[in-house]
């Protein structure tokens, strides 16, 4: 017997929740911020989207979804086109490998895998940018953009951690 169709319907409604997610962390850190300084070096909020989906509810964000993200940001934000999606999908195949690592234990170790996650998304955002300019780009940027963001994804994770709530207590009153 199949489900009933708004048992389906309500599936599909939450499998979009990530992306549209996603979303809103490209619009947010694409916005300028009026901060001097801060619109190069914002925090990584689709880094922190793709880790934390992940690690929590990885069926909900498929590399599918990690895609057409990445390429939204490269799109609005003016990077080669590709470059943050490969980074972001290196992210996502590095951190469903691990995943089990970051899962068993304290939130204290996940905020340090998200901590070496940043810094190599860092290092390979480094160095791709600075082959695709032929010439080594300046670094400033991408390590205060490193550690701003290492510094907010306690409330970051936070936030995302209260949509995964609602979703489950939505689904549990189905």
């Amino acid at each position: 017997m199949t489900e009933p169709w708004s048992r389906r319907a309500f599936a599909s409604l939450v499998m979009l929740v990530p992306p549209l997610v996603g979303l809103v962390c490209v619009l947010i850190g694409v916005a300028p911020s009026g901060i001097s300084g801060l619109d190069a070096a914002g925090p990584a909020l689709t880094l922190m989207l793709v880790y934390f989906w992940t690690i929590f509810q990885p069926a909900l964000l498929p590399p599918a979804a990690v895609f057409l993200v990445g390429l939204l940001q490269d799109t609005l934000s003016g990077a080669p086109i590709g470059l943050g999606t490969l980074i972001l999908l290196g992210v996502q195949q590095f951190v469903g490998h691990e995943r089990r690592v970051f899962t068993a234990r304290t939130f204290g170790i996940a905020w340090f895998g998200f901590g070496m996650v940043a810094f190599l998304a860092t290092a390979a955002g480094w160095l791709l940018g600075s082959l695709h300019a032929g010439r080594g780009i300046e670094l400033q940027p991408f390590v205060m953009q490193m550690l701003f963001s290492i510094t907010l994804y306690p409330l970051v994770s936070w936030l995302f951690g209260q949509i995964v709530r609602v979703l489950k207590s939505l689904e549990e009153a189905r």
